[in-house]
């Protein structure tokens, strides 16, 4: 059977859906392209779900009324973590046979595992995973943090492959290769780009995982075809970014090795004006 999965750091869901200013309104242009794609299942990062109950009711509301075919899991930021911050969302069609959810805590240092950075879906073949991996701070601060959970992480979905295939979605914040970025020489030290960030990824796929994008463009620099830019995020803070193509690849699809030859597309989805991060389509023969 042929699969459809969309990854996308959405930062924040409450403003995609509630807010009226110009960006919201982009977000949403994006909310109902993946819409008219019909996916499997949506993994959404950094949610920014609200600490009021109230609130969060209202927001899952409007969350099926975008799409009601699907069955909705979520994760929040719990204290002592910072409320209404990081967050995961898992949307899945009713039709997909019911998974078991898990919201794990991987013994990550400081309120990391609070944070609510990763919600796993155990479907009867194989797991859906999302993440989204803690910055290493503006100015490498917590650099030593992020590289626990890089292991911590590593050694979670290292446990979940003894069982079945894993399907690993989400923002890494880490460019792998000099590829993986528009301007390398000039991000060596920056959050995202370290020497040590590149290395954890590395042995990430080291052990037994791919990154599914790079198994079938391995050497695209910039676009893996004309005009399809090949990266998926664009500092907002940069108003010519997407413009001049000077973005990063840090969102990922990382599969178990043992599906590569599964795996039938797997790219980024075009956003129009919006920058910040783009979706990610793979398409796979599970």
């Amino acid at each position: 059977m042929e699969y459809q999965l969309i990854s996308w750091n959405i930062d924040s869901l409450n403003a995609a859906l509630t807010s009226k200013s110009p960006r919201s309104i982009l977000t949403r242009k994006v909310l109902q392209k993946i819409i008219q794609i019909h996916p499997d299942i949506v993994a959404l990062q950094e949610t920014k779900m609200p600490a009021d109950p109230n609130k969060v009711k209202k927001l899952l509301q409007l969350v099926t009324e975008y799409f009601p075919d699907y069955q909705v899991v979520y994760r929040s930021s719990q204290p002592p973590a910072r409320k209404g911050y990081a967050g995961t969302m898992i949307l899945y069609l009713q039709t997909l046979p019911q998974p078991q959810s898990s919201y794990p805590h991987i013994n990550a240092p400081e309120t990391m595992d609070d944070e609510g950075r990763i919600i796993t879906l155990e479907f009867p073949d194989f797991f859906v995973s999302t993440v989204y991996t803690p910055n290493s701070g503006q100015h490498l601060e917590r650099l030593s943090l992020r590289q626990s959970w890089d292991d911590k992480y590593r050694a979670y979905l290292m446990s979940l492959t003894q069982t079945k295939p894993v399907l690993a979605c989400g923002d890494f914040n880490v460019a792998h290769q000099e590829n993986d970025l528009a301007h390398p020489a000039n991000n060596h030290q920056t959050a995202g780009f370290t020497d040590e960030e590149r290395q954890k990824f590395s042995q990430l796929l080291e052990s037994g995982f791919i990154d599914a994008f790079r198994e079938i463009y391995p050497q695209a620099t910039g676009y893996y075809q004309e005009n399809c830019s090949l990266y998926t995020w664009f500092p907002q803070r940069v108003k010519t970014s997407k413009k001049n193509n000077s973005g990063w690849r840090i969102d990922y699809w990382v599969l178990s090795k043992t599906l590569t030859s599964k795996i039938k597309s797997c790219v980024p989805l075009t956003t129009g004006e919006r920058q910040d991060h783009l979706p990610i389509l793979l398409q796979i023969d599970l």
